[in-house]
């Protein structure tokens, strides 16, 4: 029996640190700045791990300017309200330089229990990210999408990279943040499920036994979501640009739909081993968009701009009905123009070149970040 088309209606969380405008380093959200964010915002924002991080989440949408428009108007509202606490929003996923041992865990039990259950590991998660939520509403249809999807995880994740920075050092990495994230249990790839049913007898495992509360305690690179009829990707950095942000978003849902367009013919993309998917995925999280990723049908490593452009080939029917071409394309630009990680490495080499001191070059990044947080808003 052929299943009905998902909605894809979608939805975008972004995680933003929360920076001192005099010193450019962690700045710890007093109660009186979340209450006048939530009076703001309502249940759009939320406190985050730590106390020097903040999380919006737009409503459900259908039209993509529509979502950048209210992703826009968040980015701005908390922008104004931490103002006046000569504060600033930066949509980065690794601050540049600040000492992560002055941060402060956010007083509400959930993150004091995950704080006590991370231990040391823990006192190292200052990083953000973005989700994305694309509604498949049946069950073993979101599972099936899940496995097959797995594929383009890292050609997102390489084209939101926005964390080279860790405690001021360049890491050489383009994401460091996977490589913090991945020290905590229940993250990476998602292994292949057979069903839904196979995948909630696995996760009742651990529910069962009471080591974790529910599903929303898994946090791989993609995930059925664990409190909606959405299959949430988790994989990519926050990215700076809002325009970056609603490219990558549309992308992820297009790819979703051009998945299912090939199931109702009886097609499905091809299985990798997750093996091979976790080597792209390193190279997303060291490399540029500027260098290659495997193509691994042709089984050979291809510019990334190349696999991009074909890409977008391919989900151009999808792009159409979902009334998303521009935002879809814009990924172009992302790949030849680069992320944010290769303009704040690029900003900190400029200005150590024309004379700056090590920690005025990460002073000037931060900058950068604080005025393309809110660019375009």
């Amino acid at each position: 029996m052929a299943i009905r088309e998902p909605s894809f209606t979608f939805g975008i969380e972004e995680e933003y640190h929360l920076v001192d405008l005099e010193s450019r380093g962690f700045a710890s959200a007093p109660a009186s700045l979340m209450k006048a964010c939530e009076q703001a915002l309502g249940k759009q924002v939320a406190p985050e791990f730590f106390r020097s991080q903040i999380e919006v989440g737009t409503s459900v949408h259908r039209d993509f300017e529509a979502a950048r428009d209210e992703l826009a108007s968040l980015r701005r509202t908390i922008a104004e309200l931490s103002g006046k606490y000569a504060m600033a929003p930066i949509a980065a996923s690794t601050h540049p330089f600040a000492d992560r041992s002055t941060l402060q865990t956010t007083p509400k039990a959930r993150y004091q229990a995950l704080a006590k259950d991370f231990a040391g590991i823990g006192r190292r998660l200052a990083i953000c990210g973005m989700h994305v939520h694309v509604a498949i509403e049946d069950d073993d249809l979101r599972i099936d999408l899940m496995n097959q999807v797995r594929y383009f995880l890292p050609h997102l994740l390489m084209l939101s990279t926005s964390s080279p920075f860790w405690q001021g050092e360049d890491t050489g990495l383009k994401s460091y943040r996977l490589a913090v994230f991945h020290e905590l249990p229940r993250t990476g790839l998602p292994q292949r499920f057979e069903s839904y049913a196979e995948y909630r007898r696995t996760v009742d495992v651990l529910t069962r036994n009471k080591v974790i509360e529910d599903a929303t305690k898994i946090w791989w690179d993609l995930r059925p979501s664990g409190r909606f009829p959405t299959l949430e990707m988790r994989v990519t950095d926050i990215c700076t640009r809002l325009d970056d942000a609603i490219s990558i978003a549309a992308l992820y849902a297009c790819t979703l739909r051009m998945l299912w367009r090939l199931r109702s013919s009886n097609q499905k993309w091809r299985s990798y081993p997750a093996f091979l998917i976790e080597e792209n995925r390193w190279r997303a999280q060291r490399y540029s968009v500027r260098e290659t990723l495997f193509d691994f049908g042709k089984g050979t490593l291809v510019p990334f701009a190349a696999l991009i452009d074909e890409l977008i080939d391919l989900i151009a029917e999808d792009a159409a009905v979902l009334g998303c071409e521009r935002q879809v394309r814009h990924a172009l630009k992302i790949a030849t123009g680069g992320t944010s990680a290769d303009r704040q490495v690029a900003r900190y080499e400029e200005l150590l070149a024309s004379g700056a001191s090590n920690d005025d070059a990460l002073i000037g990044v931060v900058d950068l970040l604080v005025a393309e947080t809110v660019a375009g808003t």
